[in-house]
C-alpha cells in the first residue's frame, strides 16, 4: 500500500493530524499551520489558507488534501480535485462535530499505524471535556465575540466559536444565522447598533485580530454596559486535538467571571 502524501491547508487540521501520528506524512501545509512547531518546521508552505500556491503543491504530488469550507476557498478545492486523488473537506459547526471529524480522519488514514487508537483517545478526551461543561448550569450572559476593528466584525449564531460559547451560557450577538459558507458567518458591524448597549461581555479574541490592552477602550465604548476582556482565539476557535483543551479554558473562563 503506498504510504498516504498529506497536503493540509488548515490550521487545526494539521495540529490534529500530527497528534494522530501523521506528521511525518505531511508534505505541504499553510503558513498559519504553526502548531506544533516542531512538527511542521520542515514540510513546505504553500501560501495561506486563502491564497494556495497550486502550481508548488502540485509538484509536491499529495495523495490526500483537507480543506475547510471556512477556512478554505471553494475555487481552491475544485481545483485540487483536478491533480488530487482524495480532498477531505471538514466543517466543524458544534462542539460534538469534533467526533465525527476525528472518526473522518481516522477512517481515511486507518491504514496507518496508531491512526485509529489515537483517534479513540481523542474522541475520549474531547467526551470527558464536554460533559465537564455540561455537568453545570449556567445563568446567560449577552456577548460580543470581536474578531476583527476597522471594521468590527464577530461571528454567528451557527459558527464553531459561537455554539461554543453556549455551552457556558454565553450567548452571541447579533442573533442571526450566517448560513453554511460565506461573509454573512463573520458578519461585520456599523457600531451604532442599538443591541450593543444590551451587552453583558465584550471578548476580544487573540486571532484573525490581534486584539491587545490598548484596544479595550474602544470596545469598551462600542458597548458600554459591558465587561470586556482579552481571550486567547487559538483555544475558542481551533476545533479538533485543541478541543478538549478549549472547552476546559472557556469553563474555567466563566467560572472566573461567575467569582
Amino acid at each position: 500500500m503506498i504510504a498516504p502524501r498529506i497536503a493540509s491547508l488548515v490550521p487545526s487540521a494539521t495540529e490534529t493530524l500530527v497528534a494522530l501520528g501523521l506528521g511525518p506524512r505531511l508534505v505541504a501545509r499553510t503558513g498559519f499551520c504553526i502548531h506544533p512547531a516542531e512538527a511542521v518546521a520542515s514540510v513546505p508552505k504553500v501560501g495561506g489558507t486563502k491564497d494556495v500556491n497550486l502550481a508548488k503543491l502540485r509538484k509536491l504530488a499529495p495523495t490526500h488534501a483537507i480543506v475547510n469550507v471556512d477556512e478554505n476557498r471553494l475555487e481552491t478545492a475544485e481545483a485540487l480535485r483536478e491533480f488530487v486523488p482524495e480532498v477531505i473537506v471538514t466543517h466543524p459547526s458544534r462542539p460534538e462535530d469534533n467526533l465525527a471529524l476525528f472518526e473522518q480522519l481516522r477512517s481515511a488514514f486507518a491504514g496507518e499505524p496508531g491512526v485509529s487508537a489515537r483517534a479513540a483517545a481523542l474522541s475520549a478526551e474531547f467526551s470527558a471535556a464536554l460533559d465537564r461543561c455540561r455537568g453545570q448550569t449556567w445563568p446567560g450572559e449577552k456577548v460580543l465575540y470581536l474578531i476583527w476593528r476597522d471594521p468590527w466584525m464577530t461571528v454567528a449564531r451557527d459558527t464553531y466559536v459561537s455554539t461554543l460559547l453556549a455551552e457556558v451560557g454565553w450567548h452571541t450577538w447579533p442573533d442571526l444565522l450566517g448560513g453554511e459558507h460565506g461573509a454573512g458567518r463573520y458578519p461585520a458591524l456599523a457600531g451604532n447598533e442599538a443591541w450593543l448597549h444590551g451587552i453583558d461581555r465584550v471578548l476580544l479574541s487573540s486571532e484573525p485580530y490581534r486584539f491587545g490592552a490598548a484596544h479595550t477602550a474602544e470596545a469598551q465604548a462600542l458597548c458600554p454596559q459591558a465587561r470586556v476582556q482579552l481571550v486567547d482565539g487559538e483555544l475558542l476557535s481551533w476545533w479538533g486535538c485543541r478541543s478538549a483543551a478549549g472547552l476546559d479554558y472557556l469553563r474555567t473562563l466563566r467560572e472566573h467571571a461567575e467569582a
